[in-house]
């Protein structure tokens, strides 16, 4: 009976550190990459278009032309 209690405590996820801890820590690698990749993504998707074709009026450039 003793050695069933101690196999089970071995088991538990709260009574065992080692087990507990590399869990933890690569479930925190697993967000902190999926948040940046997410991050990453919607950047992406709303990246700059591109400049605009706009007309500019001739006597506001660095060198004026005048009518």
């Amino acid at each position: 009976m003793s050695n069933e209690t101690n196999t089970t405590t071995e088991k538990d996820f709260t009574k065992n550190w080692v087990s507990s801890s590399s869990f933890l820590f690569y479930l925190q690698v697993f967000c902190i990459l999926s948040f940046v990749l997410g991050g990453c993504l919607r950047m992406y998707h709303q990246k700059y278009p591109g400049k605009p074709d706009i007309e500019i009026q001739g006597s506001t450039k660095y060198v004026p032309e005048y009518k």
